[in-house]
């Protein structure tokens, strides 16, 4: 498994992150275990701020919440200069929660409902991101009502098609479920029809392209298409642009194989484009926004498992099972994604066979690694897998009802809970039983 952040293997033949060794903390917290290395998550934030400082330009950097939503996140993002990018209203709330500042929160979604609307609006966040026709009358309706004028951004589909690893991954096409399409003429009706709203104030546009990205020219090739746009609004309507928000998909490292740029290779490769593209169009160039998520934080996380029963298949395949599985990453089931790891307990000794990690969820499909090289694993072994840090917490799930796991920031020998591990009670305690089920009733 490749080491990521201050991951290393101690002298006892331990996994070690942020100083503090896994065996340690799986006594302290159990398993299966989310642990986020705190340093990596800061480095990372650090190197897209000063990557966009040296560019010149005027900037927001906003993490992408989904990726890993927890109060500490919210935190670390604060401190760090960020802004902060939510979908829903459990992630404002979440962000609101860890006293995040309201004015640099960006409200995204394809169906954000009027209750979230109105939720946004008390908070009063910095900017709406607009998706549809349909979102731009309902924020207006709804803003005019309350007689306060908000900014937006609208989502356009530049018709550009990442090198995303999943087709559910890439979001830049024509056909895609989010946006306005530049193509076919809906988003300069949208800048038309958003420029006229009295109670919205349009600060430019927003585009995405995929995600899990490992080049520049699909980057590129959406600036100069995003900047096409802009030349015509400008030309056609009298309206610049002063934010072009480029969304985010820069890629990670998480098997042998992935390529990812530095983080100051995509960053240079997006502001040079805008300052070529955007040339002449307006006053001055546009204030450029991106939203990293899984760049920040998904090499930064690993999941902890206990190794529990095997099955070995002659001639097929050796299953070896573990404390958590699907619903605590369902990315493998999902799209496919592939992972790397190691015996944590057991971290020196050499392989000794290839098997596949089974999850314990009752569905066949419950595999996490199919083909991963390991020492003959144990029962009681630590099994860690690398680069969970990004949508596996965000995903899990309590099916099978199956509590989600606790997750743990460590940083400099020091390990501090920021997520507890959900108990029993916490499974139950949405559910009603009507009074004509209890034991005293009597069917006839």
């Amino acid at each position: 498994m490749f080491l990521h952040g201050t991951s290393r293997i101690n002298d006892a033949g331990h996994l070690e992150i942020g100083g503090c060794d896994v065996t340690e903390l799986k006594a302290e917290y159990g398993t299966p275990l989310y642990i986020m290395d705190e340093q990596l998550v800061r480095r990372r934030c650090r190197e897209y701020m000063d990557a966009f400082a040296a560019s010149g330009l005027g900037f927001q950097v906003a993490y992408a919440s989904k990726a890993f939503s927890v109060m500490a996140m919210c935190r670390i993002a604060d401190e760090e200069g960020l802004s902060l990018d939510v979908v829903s209203d459990g992630e404002l709330y979440t962000a609101l929660q860890a006293g995040f500042p309201a004015e640099r929160i960006h409200f995204h979604g394809n169906n954000k409902t009027p209750d979230e609307i109105e939720m946004a609006l008390d908070a009063r966040i910095g900017c709406f991101v607009v998706d549809n026709f349909t979102e731009l009358e309902l924020l207006q309706a709804i803003a005019a009502g309350r007689g306060v004028t908000v900014n937006v951004l609208l989502r356009v589909t530049p018709g550009v098609e990442a090198h995303a690893h999943h087709a559910y991954a890439a979001t830049g096409q024509t056909d895609s479920k989010f946006g306005f399409d530049i193509g076919n003429g809906s988003a300069f009706e949208a800048v038309q029809l958003a420029s006229a709203k009295e109670n919205l104030t349009l600060l430019g546009v927003h585009s995405h392209i995929g995600s899990q990205i490992f080049e520049t020219e699909g980057f590129e090739m959406a600036v100069e298409r995003v900047a096409d746009f802009a030349r015509r609004v400008k030309n056609e309507l009298n309206i610049s642009f002063k934010v072009v928000n480029l969304g985010g998909g820069f890629g990670i490292r998480y098997v042998e194989g992935d390529t990812p740029l530095q983080v100051s290779e995509y960053v240079a490769a997006i502001t040079n484009a805008v300052k070529k593209y955007f040339a002449g169009i307006g006053e001055s160039l546009p204030e450029i926004w991106v939203e990293p998520g899984r760049s920040i934080v998904g090499d930064a996380g690993t999941t902890l498992y206990t190794v529990g029963t095997s099955k070995n298949i002659p001639g097929v395949r050796k299953y070896v099972a573990v404390d958590g599985g699907m619903t605590d990453n369902p990315r493998p089931a999902l799209y496919e994604s592939k992972y790397e790891a190691l015996l944590a307990n057991r971290a020196n000794e050499p392989v000794s066979e290839t098997v596949s990690i089974a999850g314990k969820c009752c569905e066949s499909g419950d595999m996490l690694i199919f083909d991963v090289e390991l020492p003959a694993a144990e029962s009681g072994d630590l099994l860690a897998v690398a680069c969970t840090g990004a949508y596996n917490y965000s995903m899990a799930s309590n099916y099978n009802r199956i509590r989600r796991p606790a997750v743990v920031f460590v940083q400099n020998g020091q390990s501090d809970l920021v997520v507890k591990r959900e108990s029993h009670g916490d499974i139950v305690a949405n559910d009603l039983v009507p009074a004509r089920m209890t034991k005293q009733a009597v069917t006839k």
